[in-house]
């Protein structure tokens, strides 16, 4: 009877001794879950901005004309002519005819049937036809439009004002990841400012989200992004950094 009074104290002793390492290794796990918790709880937001002024490696020029009158076959002959010379006066400014394409064409007619009208002169047609300068040489179309009154000159009844030149930026791919870059270091040196004043040090990124990016007008608010080809790329970035 002794001896199993003993094995029963020893066997009480060790249960006992285990659910104090129990309790011991569930605080250090449950001290750790605290510390990790306010490690998550201690984290600053910041934004990071990044520019780039570029220049526009495309040029569109829709050049809208028309020609009035009463016989179509005169009317589609001055078309034609002006289209010539619309070509010509391009071609003064180095495009090549691949770069200059005749993109669309409408026709319209109407009968003036007043008593006053001559019979020769009832038929009335308009007939609008639109030539597209698609080029890389940027410089070159920005000149050219300057000096788009030479065409009024040579006779072409231009649309409008002649519409204007159009100028794309299509390499945003190729500077996408040193923009990406250069606005996550902005955000970082804002939250190192935010950990300095609250004795912190910056860590890893808790989440980032990329803005979108947008291509504006280097010079002047009020113009639109392709009506220069200087032209500025921005990118924001919103970055959570932890704080520790």
């Amino acid at each position: 009877m002794a001896v199993d009074m003993t094995n029963r104290s020893a066997i009480l002793l060790g249960a006992a001794a285990l659910v104090a390492v129990g309790f011991t290794a569930g605080g250090y796990f449950i001290g750790d879950g605290f510390k990790n918790a306010r490690r998550a709880d201690r984290s600053v937001t910041v934004r990071g901005l990044a520019e780039r002024d570029v220049v526009a490696d495309i040029a569109t020029w829709n050049i809208a004309y028309t020609s009035v009158g009463h016989q179509l076959e005169t009317v589609q002959g001055k078309i034609d002519r002006d289209a010539e010379t619309i070509r010509a006066f391009l071609k003064g400014y180095g495009f090549a005819d691949d770069e200059m394409t005749t993109t669309g064409v409408s026709v319209n007619q109407y009968i003036d049937n007043s008593p006053h009208v001559a019979p020769d002169r009832r038929t009335n047609i308009n007939i609008r036809q639109t030539m597209q300068l698609r080029t890389q040489k940027v410089e070159a179309a920005q000149k050219a439009h300057a000096a788009m009154s030479e065409l009024v000159r040579r006779g072409v009844v231009l649309e409008g004002n002649g519409m204007p030149v159009v100028y794309s930026f299509t390499k945003l791919n190729s500077i996408k990841p040193d923009m990406i870059a250069a606005a996550t270091k902005d955000a970082r040196a804002g939250a190192e400012q935010f950990a300095k004043d609250s004795d912190s040090s910056v860590g890893g990124i808790k989440q980032a989200s990329q803005g979108y990016f947008s291509i504006l007008p280097r010079d002047g608010e009020n113009m639109h992004e392709n009506s220069s080809p200087y032209q500025k790329v921005r990118v924001v970035t919103t970055i959570d950094f932890y704080l520790e």
